[in-house]
């Protein structure tokens, strides 16, 4: 069966090399995002790979009736949604001090409220046919906020909460409709080069660094095999458990850290930064699914194989386990 997709963020990033592997897949998508240039440019993408029909939407997520209509849209051509991706987002790098209120909201309204707005849209239709997939794009950040960017990792807090409660709920009352949340690592997008950003700097993602490509991987088994949470990458799992083992270690080592870690040795000039917390940064022209750390972007990653095949794994470890068990059962005797 031809399933049919929507993406937000769809035009850059993530959310773009997403779009890419379904289409060759060959889904129907419709693609949500606010920066024309980038949008026609993932159009074409997704039609050259294979995509069995492909629409975009010029829709800001913070606008819950436009991301409503689109979603109806969605429905009336396709005859249904079987996949949504809740991926767009926007950030900004300062201390908190330095981040007036006005930019907190707009961060919130386009990724926590974001989220909730495609949620409800998406599951207006799923509820009805008592199926579907929804993923919400998360980060090892939902956890364990680091500084510099408080307001998107209290937006990511938010979905996490968000998450939880409707989970039960759908287990509930329609547990058909899967929910599931992909918590990333440091990506490599285009993020980094039109964040909106009072650092000295170059912004960049906390290394180590992973392509595109590998997010889209994790997001899309997700949305086929409905797990509540698959966290990819080793630095998604390192966050989480220094959170629970040693929180107030990690503060220090963030403190000391954190700062450097998030910028490179680059000057930035500001007559040139443009950002994209208020107007889309792919509007004139395409800026693709990478960014500018290629070089240092890692294509695998051996944590989301693990989390992807865990009864291979655990059938490994049994193995092992009884191997030893037998080995030092002959030794005693």
């Amino acid at each position: 069966m031809t399933q049919a997709v929507v993406v937000t963020g769809a035009s850059a990033g993530v959310g773009r090399a997403v779009a890419r592997r379904y289409a060759e897949r060959g889904a129907r998508l419709a693609l949500l995002a606010r920066g024309e240039a980038g949008l026609a440019a993932a159009e074409r993408d997704c039609r050259e790979l294979g995509a069995a029909e492909v629409r975009t939407y010029r829709v800001d997520v913070a606008d819950a009736g436009a991301v409503q209509q689109a979603a109806d849209d969605v429905v009336h051509r396709f005859g249904g949604i079987d996949v949504w991706v809740n991926n767009a987002m926007v950030s900004v790098f300062a201390p908190v001090w330095e981040i007036p209120a006005a930019e907190f909201r707009r961060v919130t309204e386009v990724n926590y409220l974001g989220t909730v707005h495609g949620t409800l849209a998406a599951l207006r239709h799923m509820r009805a046919r008592g199926r579907g997939a929804i993923v919400q794009v998360g980060s090892a950040l939902a956890y364990r906020g680091i500084p510099l960017q408080a307001a998107y990792c209290a937006s990511k807090h938010a979905i996490q909460g968000f998450n939880d409660s409707l989970r039960a709920e759908l287990l509930h009352d329609c547990p058909g409709v899967k929910l599931s949340m992909v918590q990333l690592p440091a990506i490599n997008t285009p993020q980094f080069s039109w964040v909106r950003t009072r650092l000295p700097r170059h912004p960049q993602p906390v290394p180590p660094i992973f392509a595109p490509e590998v997010a889209a991987k994790a997001i899309v088994w997700a949305a086929d095999h409905g797990p509540r949470e698959l966290n990819v990458g080793g630095p998604t799992w390192r966050a989480r458990l220094g959170d629970i083992v040693a929180p107030g270690l990690l503060e220090r080592k963030l403190a000391r850290d954190g700062y450097d870690s998030q910028q490179t040795d680059t000057p930035i000039d500001r007559a040139a930064w443009r950002d994209n917390l208020d107007r889309p940064g792919d509007d004139e022209r395409d800026r693709g699914a990478e960014g500018v750390f290629t070089d240092r972007a890692r294509a695998r990653s051996a944590a989301l194989w693990v989390g992807t095949h865990k009864p291979a794994v655990s059938g490994a470890a049994l193995a092992g386990l009884a191997l030893a068990l037998g080995a030092l059962t002959r030794r005693l005797r």
